[in-house]
């Protein structure tokens, strides 16, 4: 009977598309609380974001290897910001940022839920308007049931003044509201079984 706990982890690579660090690789560990955001889900994103995002901060929330956030630094975002609780992928997304760029990044070990107030503060405190982006694990395994739920009441608390854009990944038979607290919906985007809901603040 073999040792499951020796047993290597299968190790994927994706590569950043776009600007300073197009071409460099990311790895991405074979584990159930990671899914490689799909390539053409991402290039619809940054097609969306464009050069908008230029010298904006962008927050990754369940950030796994941190392939969004990394891509967001090569295309101009002056700042990013990582959330992970899951320790191997954690360890994945520190190896990532060290190969790309650790001096523009900052890495947060936990859950996204508790660790948001602390990363929300600091981008308050840089007076620079901010992408925030959310991607809840689909599993709807013990304990996570109420997810999305938890997920919307954290966007309630951003404020139009920090956010640029709220953008979130989630399953696509589930119905965003129109408004979250200061934000309203700009658009949906569905890919198969994932759709992107992104919010922009209510205009005055």
């Amino acid at each position: 009977m073999p040792n499951r706990a020796k047993e290597k982890i299968k190790i994927f690579t994706t590569t950043i598309t776009a600007g300073i660090h197009k071409g460099k690789k990311i790895e991405i560990p074979d584990i159930f609380t990671t899914r490689s955001s799909k390539s053409i889900l991402k290039e619809s994103l940054f097609n969306t974001l464009q050069f908008d995002i230029i010298d904006k901060n962008f927050v990754e929330l369940f950030a796994g290897s941190g392939s969004i956030g990394l891509e967001a630094l090569s295309r101009g975002a002056e700042e990013c910001y990582f959330m992970e609780y899951n320790k191997i992928a954690f360890r994945y997304l520190e190896g990532n940022v060290k190969r790309i760029d650790p001096s523009k990044c900052h890495l947060f070990y936990g859950d996204s839920f508790e660790k948001f107030a602390l990363v929300y503060e600091m981008v308050k405190k840089s007076n620079k308007k901010t992408y925030f982006y959310f991607d809840p694990p689909f599993s709807t395994r013990d304990g996570m049931d109420d997810i999305y739920d938890k997920t919307i009441a954290l966007i309630e608390t951003i404020e139009p003044q920090v956010t640029e854009m709220v953008i979130v990944e989630h399953m696509t038979n589930l119905d965003m509201p129109e408004k979250i607290g200061a934000l309203e919906l700009m658009k949906r985007k569905k890919f198969g079984r994932s759709t992107m809901t992104y919010y922009k603040p209510t205009e005055l």
